[in-house]
């Protein structure tokens, strides 16, 4: 049986002062979703919607990886990166996968992410 392509986990953190983080101890939830749920790696960034955010993503993404982003309100995130993914070859809407997790404990973000993997296909590994 072929093993199916992992998708990276970006976390994004609005610099980490946003009050919509201060529920979560960040370090705790990146290391639990790397190392418990079925991802190719797991980090987080400090602001990818700054500039250097762009020049990452554009860096990034040349190695054509599908990503899920967990950060602010999906449709935001979709305007903000969709540049960056169309200048790598990608679908924004195929190659990734938005989620909004702020304004939740770590388990409740840790459920929200499990949950988008399970529909993506990862659940016998969940």
């Amino acid at each position: 049986m072929e093993e199916k392509e992992r998708y990276g986990f970006i976390m994004c953190v609005c610099t980490g002062k946003c009050p919509g983080f201060q529920a979560m101890d960040i370090w705790d939830f990146i290391n639990q979703v790397r190392v418990e749920l079925p991802v190719e790696y797991g980090f987080i960034h400090p602001q990818l919607c700054e500039e250097d955010g762009d020049r990452f993503l554009a860096d990034f993404l040349k190695a054509n990886r599908k990503v899920i982003i967990g950060a602010c309100a999906p449709n935001m995130q979709k305007k903000m990166f969709k540049q960056a993914f169309t200048d790598a070859g990608l679908d924004v809407e195929k190659d990734s996968v938005m989620l909004d997790i702020r304004d939740m404990s770590n388990e409740k973000a840790f459920e929200v992410v499990k949950e988008a993997l399970k529909e993506l296909g990862y659940e016998e590994e969940l």
